[in-house]
């Protein structure tokens, strides 16, 4: 979700028009897009939700999935569809974008599509290593940072974490040592992200960092590949013949098929019931899914009542 708005705010700015109208974004929940957008970005489930709507994607022209290394569920579905819609609309221009040395896996999968070697910008990264490993590395870390931000020259401050209970015990230390000294030293702007943090506090990461002051930004491996931050220094068809590129095991495919019969999502053809389709319509496990909709169906209860 970062990674569609903060690219969608950086081609906008550098294109010079208002995000929203030539350039846009669509992610969980909200949708910030115009009659005027040509150039839309958004997360592999959301394509994945516009396909229930539009199975040939016939408002789009080109198609890149970028990160497709990354292999999520969501991707490898999407990479099936979008082969499957190539076949048939010879107009769709379809761009696989990957960082991965496996180029030939994917190129062999995509009908033997021709490679493009596009060749990135290197920046030096200086490593420094602890001498030996911390018994305490959240601790570590945050030490770390405190003495970066009053040592060293301006720039903001990357600390990777493992999670969000993680950065959110980092935040509260960070904040309780620095309290008080303001007066002393610069002001320190702790900036949390992860993925269940609301949409507007995400997107705090890339506000600039005011020139008396130094960001420190607190991340998942989320920031690791997806993002650059500024001012840093330091119903789907057959699934079992459906065309994956790494096909699951049967098994793994057969459990999924029960437990969808078990909650009424498919009826005794293994077609999607009225329930199914229902909880196609929400990106959810299907446990939680069918356990929202029950929640949802007491709620009109109580207000029929």
């Amino acid at each position: 979700r970062v990674a569609a708005m903060s690219v969608a705010a950086r081609v906008s700015q550098e294109m010079g028009v208002k995000l929203g109208h030539e350039v846009g974004y669509s992610i969980c929940f909200e949708l910030c897009t115009s009659e005027k957008t040509i150039l839309k970005y958004m997360t592999d489930g959301m394509l994945l939700r516009e396909f229930l709507g539009e199975p040939d994607l016939a408002s789009y022209s080109v198609v890149m999935v970028d990160e497709a290394h990354e292999r999520t569920l969501s991707t490898d579905i999407l990479f099936g569809l979008v082969k499957d819609i190539a076949h048939f609309r010879l107009d769709l221009k379809l761009l696989i974008s990957s960082a991965t040395l496996d180029v030939e896996k994917f190129s062999d999968y995509f009908d033997f599509a021709p490679i493009f070697k596009i060749p990135g910008r290197r920046y030096p990264v200086e490593k420094n290593f602890t001498k030996a490993p911390e018994a305490d590395y959240i601790d570590a870390a945050i030490v770390t940072s405190l003495q970066i931000h009053v040592t060293q020259p301006p720039g903001d401050i990357l600390v990777f974490l493992t999670g969000q209970e993680e950065i959110e015990t980092a935040e509260e230390i960070l904040k309780h040592r620095t309290r008080g000294l303001e007066t002393k030293i610069a002001e320190l702007i702790i900036c949390p992200i992860y993925a269940n943090l609301p949409t507007e506090l995400q997107a705090k990461i890339f506000e600039p960092t005011p020139k008396r002051g130094q960001k420190v930004v607190l991340a998942t491996n989320i920031a690791e590949t997806s993002l650059t931050i500024d001012g840093i220094n330091l119903g789907i068809g057959d699934l079992f013949n459906f065309d994956f590129m790494d096909p699951p095991p049967n098994e793994a495919l057969y459990k999924a098929r029960e437990l969808l019969y078990a909650l009424s999502a498919l009826n005794k053809h293994g077609e999607l019931t009225k329930v199914g389709r229902r909880m196609a319509e929400f990106p959810l496990d299907p446990k939680q899914n069918k356990k929202e909709m029950k929640i949802e169906v007491l709620l009109s209860v109580k207000i029929i009542i």
